[in-house]
């Protein structure tokens, strides 16, 4: 199916929420057969019947539960577009929110905090890597992505990194794993769970090739509320800002080792320049920023 008439296609939205053809007719100011005839072609380009007859009641056949579906989010969408670019909209568009997946979930909510509980407001939240997040943000779709890295110059001049806040690393665990005078020795006896392809672990890198040390990894996670998970069951230390773990540090379950690994992770909001930017967006950069 190369075309589909959208005009067949609203007539079939219409009749199909009104539940009768003849009251359908007279509210568009047209014939019965007219409207048959519209919706009969739709049928036709489709090559299923929308309705069967049940008396005088016109019922929705399977795939024309399935045509109303997605004809109420495409004439839903259109509403939306006007009412964007008019700036007339009376309910607030979803904020879509890419996240990359090594990001903190605590980071994640105290970034959106300022904003939970807002009527009528939808966040949508995904995860991913950076460099997919970006080429979405670049297409519009999502408002912002939240990372740990600044966009390379490589991917296109128009990003806008806004740092929102900048946390020191250190490493976790359970207080049995504690036991050791120096930073070396910790790293020397103790497993370590790092988050994959961040700046964190370039850092890490850096560190023990200082130290002259190799520690044994235990755990390569792409995932901070994984990384959590696995220094709570008491796997290894976790290398991670302390946000990442801060209500288990705080009930006492983990630790942080009293060493400074000289490694700072930075948090990003990116976003690009749009002449009709998410409405809440404003207000959730300058909540950061205070």
């Amino acid at each position: 199916m190369n075309q589909l008439n959208y005009h067949h296609l609203r007539y079939f939205h219409e009749v199909a929420h009104d539940g009768n053809l003849t009251r359908t007719a007279e509210r568009l100011n047209l014939s019965q057969s007219a409207l048959s005839t519209q919706i009969r072609k739709l049928e036709d380009r489709l090559g299923l019947p929308l309705f069967e007859r049940r008396g005088r009641q016109l019922h929705l056949t399977e795939v024309g539960r399935i045509a109303l579906d997605h004809a109420d989010r495409i004439f839903g969408t259109g509403e939306e577009l006007l009412q964007t670019l008019n700036r007339s909209a009376d309910h607030t568009p979803p904020l879509r929110i890419g996240a990359m997946s090594t990001l903190s979930r605590n980071f994640q909510l105290q970034f959106l905090r300022p904003v939970l509980g807002q009527p009528d407001l939808d966040i949508v939240l995904k995860s991913g890597s950076n460099e997919r997040l970006l080429t979405a943000l670049s297409a519009l779709a999502f408002d912002v992505v939240l990372s740990t890295e600044t966009p390379p110059s490589a991917a296109g001049s128009d990003f806008i990194a806004h740092r929102l806040a900048e946390q020191t690393v250190s490493l976790h665990g359970t207080p049995a794993r504690m036991g050791h005078a120096t930073l070396r020795d910790l790293l020397a006896n103790e497993p370590v769970i790092v988050p994959t392809e961040s700046s964190i672990r370039t850092g890490f890198n850096s560190l023990t090739a200082r130290l002259d040390v190799k520690p044994r990894i235990v755990a390569d996670v792409d995932d901070m509320a994984m990384v959590r998970l696995l220094a709570r069951e008491g796997a290894g230390l976790a290398l991670a800002p302390s946000v990442v773990l801060a209500d288990e540090i705080a009930n006492g379950t983990l630790r942080t080792a009293p060493f400074n690994l000289g490694i700072v992770e930075s948090f990003y909001a990116v976003t690009t320049p749009r002449t009709f930017p998410h409405p809440m967006l404003t207000t959730l950069l300058e909540e950061q920023s205070t």
